[in-house]
């Protein structure tokens, strides 16, 4: 079934739930409930799409712990969590997301992630907990514009789909 996709933020109540299926898939849950991180649910009319988070560093954004469960995996459904958590960076004000990961660089790469060296990031971006010690240093780093495109080229706003829509 398709229909429209919910981003509900995460109480501290919940992450157990979240830091559970990132330690299924081997990713980093150490620091999901320290200060500065923001978790959202993605669901759509059938149940858990998956989850995924940010972290706020001005006008640039730390994307982590994107989880989708095994039975959703292959369907879209990690593009569509990725898409719904570009809108409420958008939301937030962000202009660009950045990410690490060990494993699924070409999955980013296929919807709108760039790479990039680990020292174009923002100096507080390098300095997060992902950047500075729980990603080993042969993650790759990518990143997206969010932000309004120069004249005369695509919107990147414009890839995100409306039928995400955020919860508040």
């Amino acid at each position: 079934m398709t229909g429209p996709r919910t981003a509900t933020p995460l109480t501290k109540r919940e992450l157990p739930a979240l830091a559970a299926l990132l330690a299924m898939e081997g990713l980093p849950n150490q620091d999901i409930a320290d200060a500065g991180r923001r978790f959202w649910r993605v669901d759509d009319p059938d149940g858990l799409l998956g989850y995924g988070g940010l972290e706020v560093y001005g006008r640039d954004g730390l994307l982590r712990s994107v989880v989708v469960p095994p039975d959703r995996r292959g369907k879209g459904d990690g593009h569509a969590v990725v898409d719904a958590l570009s809108r409420e960076a958008l939301a937030l004000g962000l202009e660009r997301l950045w990410l690490l990961t060990i494993g699924a660089a070409d999955f980013f790469e296929r919807i709108g992630f760039t790479r990039a060296e680990r020292s174009e990031a923002p100096p507080d971006i390098r300095a997060s907990a992902q950047f500075a010690g729980l990603c080993p240093g042969s993650a790759v780093c990518l990143r997206r514009d969010l932000g309004p495109p120069a004249e005369g080229t695509a919107s990147a706003v414009t890839a995100i789909p409306p039928e995400t829509a955020p919860v508040r």
